[in-house]
């Protein structure tokens, strides 16, 4: 998604002439681009998070546009007290965007996966949350992100390409129409779903499957209820930490709304249960978000 972040930006950069890109050292190979498009709109902040923030909320205050870019652990978890006191709790025009979400950066290990981003940023006041789900998803939230008169956190990761037939970046999207399970994915670990139904493992017509780019999320489209109420069995995948994830933000609104499941799975990062690190899909593979185990525990909810 990175790629086409940065084309997209350099587009936007030459439209919107307020908007700042502040980088924490990093880039290189990639935002060259950006750089050249934007020139002295372009600044180098050093790695120095926690500064960058509090320098995106001055420039925010004094009208400008901001974007602050890094991995994605050290732009929310490094600087969390500034965008808390700085940009949160102002309500200030800035635009946080972390690349590697989940399991991203692989090999590099904990320190640079982001496990728990999305659960930082939800506890938030005024911060919206967007997860692109196929690589061209960046393009099409972007103008809405930049418009969008307060924060915003951008949770960047491996771009899965859209195939023909799937409607733009939404909130909600309802990407195939199954009748026995409901199954609802955020982010590019649809991936290892999507491969499940290239290879016959699990059918189209028994999973009805969504995506959900956007949080705190509104209103549940009238469709998915149907959907989760018809079928009675509903299967959460992300990858990120249960706590403060989607799987318990759908539960919750489910709970209120007195939705009847019944049965209910959070597929979702549980760390490093063997101790090892190893590629962003060895992890998936290893927290059943992808590969075998994701379709075993698939077929296992469909024959319950």
């Amino acid at each position: 998604m990175r790629a086409e972040f940065a084309n997209a930006i350099s587009l936007l950069g030459k439209e919107c002439h307020d908007l700042l890109f502040l980088t924490g050292d990093l880039g290189f190979m990639a935002l060259e681009q950006v750089r050249d498009s934007l020139g002295e709109r372009f600044i180098n902040c050093g790695i120095s998070e926690q500064n960058m923030v509090s320098m995106a909320a001055a420039l925010a205050k004094d009208g400008f546009t901001p974007i602050i870019y890094s991995i994605t652990p050290f732009i929310t978890s490094r600087p969390y007290e500034q965008i808390r006191n700085d940009i949160s709790l102002h309500n200030m025009n800035v635009k946080i965007v972390g690349i590697g979400g989940g399991y991203g950066y692989g090999i590099m290990g904990s320190s640079h996966h982001a496990l728990e981003d999305i659960a930082l940023m939800r506890a938030l006041p005024n911060m919206t949350i967007f997860v692109p789900t196929f690589s061209g998803d960046v393009t099409d939230c972007l103008p809405s992100i930049i418009s969008l008169k307060g924060p915003a956190y951008l949770r960047l990761n491996m771009a899965v390409p859209k195939t023909p037939g799937i409607d733009r970046f939404a909130e909600w999207r309802q990407i195939k129409r199954g009748s026995k399970v409901t199954l609802i994915v955020s982010g590019p670990v649809i991936r290892g779903v999507l491969e499940l139904l290239e290879q016959g493992t699990i059918s189209e017509n028994d999973f009805s499957i969504w995506t959900l780019g956007v949080l705190p999320f509104s209103e549940l489209p009238p469709r998915l209820v149907e959907d989760i109420v018809g079928t009675s069995k509903l299967v959460v995948v992300e990858e990120h930490y249960r706590a403060g994830g989607v799987g318990e933000a759908l539960a919750s609104r489910l709970l209120e709304l007195a939705t009847p499941i019944k049965v209910f799975r959070s597929l979702h990062a549980k760390g490093y249960p063997s101790g090892l690190y190893g590629s962003q899909r060895w992890h998936q593979e290893e927290n059943v978000l992808a590969g075998k185990r994701l379709g075993d525990t698939l077929l296992t909810v469909l024959k319950a």
